[in-house]
């Protein structure tokens, strides 16, 4: 995304100057801006002050943060559930024998079944 060469300040106060009730055709031709500029800052920034920029700007980057956060759980979660499946699969196949002798599965483990593995089954890891 393109750098824009005013600052959040900057931006703050040439909408303050408009605000005054100096024309905007002067405005924009003395700070060197477009109708279209001036109208996307002033839906992104009209009636802020200095400090709610800060803010806003903190708020912008901690959902950001989130929003990667979220997304690296997400992706976890999933490769989590494949290896749970995976492994499921591998030990419970068709032709597997519980260990006393009879061909079918303990109840409470997922195989042919179908039924999911209980809470003791599921792995937790911890970063």
């Amino acid at each position: 995304m393109r750098q824009s060469k005013f600052t959040e300040t900057q931006i703050v106060s040439i909408l303050k100057k408009a605000d005054a009730g100096r024309p905007v055709n002067e405005i924009w031709r003395s700070d060197g801006l477009s109708s279209a500029t001036y109208d996307k800052w002033k839906a992104k920034y009209g009636g802020l002050e200095a400090s709610d920029i800060k803010r806003l700007k903190d708020l912008e980057q901690e959902n950001s943060t989130l929003k990667r956060l979220y997304a690296d759980m997400a992706l976890e979660n999933a490769a989590l559930k494949d290896v749970i499946a995976k492994n499921s699969n591998a030990c419970c196949t068709a032709g597997s024998r519980h260990p006393s002798g009879d061909s079918t599965q303990p109840s409470g483990s997922a195989g042919v079944s179908g039924r999911r593995p209980q809470s003791s089954h599921v792995l937790s890891i911890r970063r």
